[in-house]
């Protein structure tokens, strides 16, 4: 499964950058986490409860992020790597590439992921995974944009929702995984 994305997210891409490597934010913001903990600079684990169709079940995994050096225009880089396994409903296992650039008053998050899965979540069909990792990718970005949102920040208000342009697995994956994301998206050090 290939998926990209872009959100816009209201605030510097320094307050957004660091909300996305930050465990408790992200376990905020990601659906059915239970835990989410960083076991060192660059990798975190947690235990996501996720359903998709008929597969309901606790996924543990671990997620590593790794910094990079952003491309001209970027402020922010980096690759997001993972894998979760959720007992006899699968696994997961993905890679991201997010960057963050500003435009205007709004950090712009865009990423290219990669995911693999396997056991009966392969099996409930793609239609419905990827319907699934939309809304989860939509409904993280929702709390995260309002969570970064609510520190001070440059730029609109709060209110200023994130907008959602294509289907995600960073943050199901993550929430699957570890987990942008996140995506981002999306999207973690």
């Amino acid at each position: 499964m290939d998926f990209k994305g872009r959100y816009e997210i209201a605030g510097s891409p320094q307050a957004v950058w660091e909300a996305l490597h930050d465990a408790d934010v992200l376990k905020e913001c990601i659906t059915g986490a239970e835990t989410v903990t960083r076991v060192s600079p660059t990798a975190y684990a947690a235990r996501v409860a996720l359903k998709i169709g008929p597969v309901q079940a606790r996924f543990d995994g671990k997620v590593d992020w790794l910094d990079e050096q952003p491309p001209e225009g970027y402020a922010y880089a980096g690759t997001l790597k993972g894998e979760g396994q959720g007992g006899a409903a699968g696994f997961a296992r993905g890679e991201a590439r997010v960057l963050l650039k500003q435009e205007g008053a709004r950090a712009v998050l865009t990423y290219e992921a990669k995911a693999t899965i396997g056991g009966k979540l392969a099996q409930v069909g793609q239609r419905l995974v990827d319907s699934v990792a939309k809304s989860q990718a939509d409904d993280f970005f929702s709390k995260f944009a309002a969570h970064v949102g609510s520190a001070p920040v440059a730029g609109p208000p709060a209110s200023t929702p994130a907008k959602a342009a294509a289907p995600s697995w960073i943050w199901i994956a993550a929430a699957a995984v570890a987990a942008l994301l996140v995506v981002l998206a999306l999207a973690l050090r």
